[in-house]
């Protein structure tokens, strides 16, 4: 008998799949982020900012996966159909392929149609750098990466500590992603009392991340038609370029299965960053590319989840 748990995963990708998060509805993200805000104006200051980021760290990830687990338990203190039901919901709102799916689509249908206006102002929605002056290869870089960054932040990361830990894992793991977002810059503001939130991040992204990059890798189309040892050797190489531990290896896979080439020079308020570029860049990044990267994620997202059920099962199948 499969158990509840899983079916709850399989109902939560399944929902999120379909209808995502519903506009203008009320997320847990936006309230961690609210209780992340006003504990950071009252503790980021003064001496000893590692250890007050600490506080805000365990405060956080201790407050939202007790709250997560006890609505789960009574969910199935009620009856095992609503506790499903309940953790299937909870799964689903933690997980973000459709939003993801939209939002990089927002960027291509525009960008195609060459409103380079409206591209820009919809990919300034989703990434931090500026926008203003991006051209159609740029415009698509920015929106690439940011697929294929999230489809570990967004989907196999959660569904990895969901499947480890149910609703209350996948929460716990959004409450740290969440703290690294807001806090874990390596800025003046921020390089101590962040330290604890984006070192736990790191951690908890670092097992999903890896295996994200190589369902990407082994079962998306090769659109560069390069042979399989020069990409996988591409791959092992660019992975650890990338100034992240984690998301080099997504972004990897992804420009060498497409054959294009991300990282390199990006603005952020007015200041260049620039990334090690990564892939071999033997196709000019265009609008298409986009929906490439968005297959990549329902494709990689679809095999990880069906791994993990198919060794869940056995392992619970066997003990």
């Amino acid at each position: 008998m499969i158990p509840s748990h899983f079916i709850a995963i399989a109902i939560g990708f399944l929902l999120d799949r379909l209808i995502g998060d519903p506009p203008n509805w009320p997320h847990p993200v936006r309230w961690i982020g609210s209780f992340i805000s006003k504990m950071t104006l009252l503790l980021n200051k003064g001496r000893h900012r590692v250890w007050k980021g600490a506080v805000l760290f365990f405060a956080t990830v201790g407050i939202v996966t007790v709250t997560a687990a006890i609505i789960v338990w009574l969910a199935y203190e009620i009856h095992t159909f609503v506790g499903i039901a309940i953790e299937a919901v909870l799964i689903a709102i933690g997980l973000a392929q459709k939003s993801l799916r939209d939002a990089a689509l927002a960027v291509k249908r525009p960008l195609e149609n060459g409103d380079f206006k409206e591209a820009r102002e919809k990919l300034s929605w989703i990434v931090g750098r500026d926008t203003e002056k991006l051209d159609e290869s740029e415009i698509s870089r920015a929106t690439i990466e940011t697929v294929s960054e999230n489809t570990a932040d967004g989907v196999t990361s959660p569904l990895f500590w969901a499947f480890l830990l149910g609703a209350p894992g996948l929460w716990l793991y959004k409450a740290v992603n969440t703290l690294d977002s807001m806090v874990g810059y390596k800025d003046d503001r921020f390089a101590q009392f962040g330290k604890f939130s984006a070192k736990a991040d790191d951690l908890l992204n670092y097992i999903p991340a890896r295996i994200t990059g190589l369902l990407i890798l082994f079962h998306t189309a090769n659109e560069g038609k390069l042979p399989f040892g020069q990409r996988v050797v591409g791959f092992g190489r660019d992975s650890r370029r990338h100034p992240s531990p984690n998301s080099g290896f997504p972004e990897a896979a992804t420009a060498w299965q497409l054959g294009i080439r991300l990282g390199g020079k990006s603005t952020y308020r007015g200041v260049v960053s620039a990334r090690p570029e990564i892939g071999p860049g033997i196709m000019p990044l265009t609008a298409k590319h986009i929906q490439s990267a968005v297959r990549q994620m329902h494709i990689a997202s679809f095999v990880f989840w069906l791994w993990m059920t198919v060794i869940g099962v056995f392992i619970f199948a066997n003990t």
